[in-house]
């Protein structure tokens, strides 16, 4: 069943998805109508801040972030923006030394050991932060779940495109929509289970 809601700001359409106990991971990004996450220089001056979006209903339901090294420079200095209990950066370089108390690194050859470990583990939804290189390593693995997807009202032309390096196609269903009065369009959608060859071994 559809529900169409309007609450003055926004305009909502949620259609019910089925229950799941696993852990969630969401892709939680804002991007520009061309699919864009960056501006050519890295700029996210576009991105919309005059009002919450949702996020303080979101992060009540997170507990921590899955994150690049680049993303990771770029919010580091604002950490108290992001109350979550533990964040994961995922890099090669970064050293131990440069991470806040709540932050663990996680290397290339870790990956999917960490990740299993973490999503498998008791606990609220994961944030999968960005950036557009760690989104299609979890699109490859089968471990995105969800996509939370801001469409901004604006075509930057170039820049960053959210999803790159994919060689096959990735199903969605529409699980919600929420039209804002500034334009900007939220998005939820659910990652339909692929075939996965390799399971059949399992069996």
């Amino acid at each position: 069943m559809n529900r169409l809601a309007n609450n003055g700001s926004s305009a909502t359409k949620t259609i019910p998805s089925p229950n799941n106990n696993m852990r969630k991971v969401i892709l939680n990004v804002a991007v520009s109508l061309d699919g864009f996450i960056e501006g050519p220089n890295g700029e996210y001056d576009w991105c919309f801040a005059d009002q919450d979006y949702g996020m303080e209903a979101f992060l009540a339901d997170t507990d921590c972030i899955f994150i690049g090294r680049k993303s990771f420079d770029l919010i580091k200095a604002d950490m108290a923006l992001f109350p979550v209990e533990k964040v994961y950066i995922f890099s090669d370089t970064l050293s131990e030394t440069e991470l806040p108390t709540n932050a663990e690194i996680i290397r290339s050859q870790e990956f999917d050991e960490k990740v299993n470990s973490v999503i498998n583990s008791s606990g609220k939804n994961i944030w999968l932060f960005g950036g557009a290189q760690l989104v299609t390593s979890f699109i490859h693995r089968n471990l995105l779940g969800e996509l939370l997807l801001a469409v901004h009202p604006i075509i930057l032309g170039a820049g960053k495109q959210l999803f790159a390096d994919l060689d096959e196609r990735v199903q969605l269903q529409l699980l919600d929509q929420t039209v804002y009065d500034t334009g900007l369009l939220q998005i939820r959608y659910a990652v339909k289970p692929r075939f996965d060859a390799d399971m059949l071994e399992k069996l």
